[in-house]
């Protein structure tokens, strides 16, 4: 299923990959999600990787990465059980791997980018003038 690539390949159809129009239509087919809640879940994908990579607007990038993988387990992984598909002798990928990335995106959204991301820099205090 197209949702199971990389966002570079849902949103720019770089590597093969489905891109915009094409990842709208296969969640819309397989799962009868709105053309809307795919863009916000293509965005949050793409947008929120690099903003926690970068430490960018880090606790919004996490929170919209949590979103996406609560999303997943929920409407994709739930089936196929806990554990993901090691040995290839499941029919799909369980939600292990989506319940560690909800940890870190807790993480991150707690204690936000740390003291190397863009936003400590952006937002640390600055010295009020008397």
């Amino acid at each position: 299923m197209a949702s199971d690539s990389w966002s570079d390949q849902k949103m720019l159809g770089w590597f093969g990959g489905p891109g915009f129009s094409g990842e709208i239509a296969a969640l819309q087919d397989h799962l009868g999600m709105p053309a809307l809640l795919t863009v916000l879940v293509m965005v949050a994908e793409f947008c929120g990787s690099l903003g926690v990579l970068a430490g960018f607007l880090t606790r919004a990038s996490a929170l919209g990465i949590g979103a996406v993988m609560v999303g997943a387990i929920f409407l994709v992984h739930t089936p196929f059980g806990f554990f993901m598909n090691w040995f290839g002798t499941q029919k799909g990928e369980g939600f292990e791997y989506h319940l560690l990335v909800i940890g870190i995106v807790l993480a991150l959204v707690i204690r936000g980018g740390g003291s190397w991301s863009v936003d400590h820099f952006v937002w640390r205090r600055q010295p009020h003038p008397v």
